[in-house]
């Protein structure tokens, strides 16, 4: 049961992503960015396909799917942070209002939101996928969910670098002043 409840979770992360992404395209807003400021990006891809291989089970080598420890309760323990994970990355996307990108929008013109889950820290989405993942590394305790794990929060990280020296630049005083007062996670 466990397994379908985690196989539900990363659909419904993928589709609030995409839900948002339609409803901003009908209203004129390009979402989907990625890649356009530097191709590196793409160097997510192998990863991703790697956690949804492992995520619907497919077969892979003892060493990487080797259960560390066996815990209903950490199993489940994992699908609820997942799940809260959730809620908060939905929160965050509305928070976001018109300017949720996928990537960075070098030509945007919206104003630097401050309020809702922004006042608690200046990166919620990315909040929302660290607690996402270390649910599911609870959900499966291997080395696969472990270097998935840690190779989304260097990514996640790298991001962040970018976005926030962007960010110094389009936004200047008003962004560091903002930096001063909320950090960068939590």
């Amino acid at each position: 049961m466990i397994f379908w409840i985690s196989i539900a979770e990363f659909v419904v992360l993928v589709g609030l992503v995409l839900i948002r992404a339609v409803m901003l395209r009908k209203q004129g807003v390009k979402v989907i960015l990625f890649g356009a400021t530097d191709k590196s990006d793409f160097l997510l891809m192998p990863i991703v396909i790697f956690f949804i291989y492992t995520l619907v089970g497919l077969p892979l080598p003892y060493v990487l799917n080797h259960l560390v420890f066996n815990s209903a309760i950490l199993k489940w323990c994992g699908a609820i942070l997942c799940a809260a994970a959730l809620v908060w990355f939905a929160a965050a996307l509305n928070a976001f209002g018109k300017s949720f990108r996928v990537g960075i929008d070098e030509k945007t013109t919206d104003k630097l939101i401050t309020t809702g889950l922004f006042a608690v820290s200046r990166n919620p989405l990315y909040v929302g996928f660290h607690i996402f993942f270390i649910g599911r590394l609870l959900i499966a305790p291997n080395l696969a969910s472990l270097i998935i794990l840690v190779f989304f929060a260097a990514v996640i990280h790298r991001q962040i670098i970018r976005e926030e020296q962007f960010l110094k630049g389009h936004y200047g005083q008003e962004y560091e002043e903002y930096c001063g007062r909320i950090r960068r996670y939590l």
